[in-house]
């Protein structure tokens, strides 16, 4: 623990931290580390035992305390690895009104973006895929899953399934795979997605660095060819701390 750290969770300090409950003054004076930069980005908290044992705390208290500063997040719990200032977020917007790729989406906000892939196969295609994606039995499926990173932020898990007979070879795609699917003349020209809230687990908060339960957005997306044909079926998982998708309405005519 640094002097400065030190400093804030002594008893004395807590104590002159304003109104409310113990763990209410706690929250404020770690909080105030991180805003003023005594925790820094990815600094780990001392040990939960450690904080209550120094402030004259209990273990309740500081666990209520750091509870509430994951839930904001200023912190992140990682398991097996203890608790971390979480790197400051910065929201990205995307509007629903357009059929455009993440690469495409970071670029125009000058953003740079890139990807690790997790998985690129050619597979025999599930009940789903088959049935979203109008396959034979005949027909394999090539699935492409990555993260997707903006300027080094982790923002989304994609998994993206198209026919073989539209991606022979899923390894070609590098970055965008609608750049791979343009390339090919396939590439979509309309979708239907469905979005709907999720808590994250275990392997996708690691993945995205984020808590284990925090807030995400699963999105599901079937693109279409001009002909009508299902071409690509996504199923995506965003950071909800830090997108946000936005629609603009019109008055209907009835």
């Amino acid at each position: 623990m640094t002097d400065d750290l030190a400093t804030l969770l002594s008893l004395e300090r807590l104590q002159a931290a304003g109104t409310g409950p113990l763990y209410v003054k706690l929250r404020r004076t770690l909080e105030e580390a991180v805003r003023t930069g005594t925790l820094g980005h990815g600094d780990a908290l001392p040990p939960e035992r450690d904080i209550a044992e120094f402030a004259a705390v209990s273990r309740v208290t500081v666990r209520k305390a750091i509870d509430e500063l994951v839930a904001d997040g200023l912190l992140v719990r990682r398991h097996g690895s203890g608790t971390f200032v979480a790197k400051p977020v910065s929201r990205v917007e995307q509007r629903l009104s357009q059929l455009t790729s993440f690469t495409e989406d970071m670029a125009r906000r000058g953003m740079s973006s890139r990807s690790e892939w997790l998985h690129k196969g050619i597979h025999t295609p599930s009940p789903d895929e088959m049935m979203i994606l109008g396959l034979g039995t005949d027909v394999k499926v090539s699935r492409l899953s990555r993260l997707r990173i903006a300027d080094d932020q982790p923002l989304a898990i994609e998994n993206a399934s198209v026919s073989g007979e539209f991606l022979p070879d899923p390894s070609a795609v590098t970055n965008s795979l609608y750049a791979e699917l343009e390339r090919l003349q396939v590439r979509p020209v309309r979708a239907v997605q469905r979005i709907s809230a999720t808590n994250m687990k275990e392997a996708d908060a690691q993945l995205l660095g984020v808590s284990v339960g925090a807030a995400g957005l699963s999105i599901e997306r079937i693109s279409y060819l001009g002909s009508g044909r299902a071409v690509e079926f996504t199923r995506s998982l965003y950071r909800g701390d830090a997108y946000d998708f936005v629609a603009e309405l019109t008055i209907g005519v009835t």
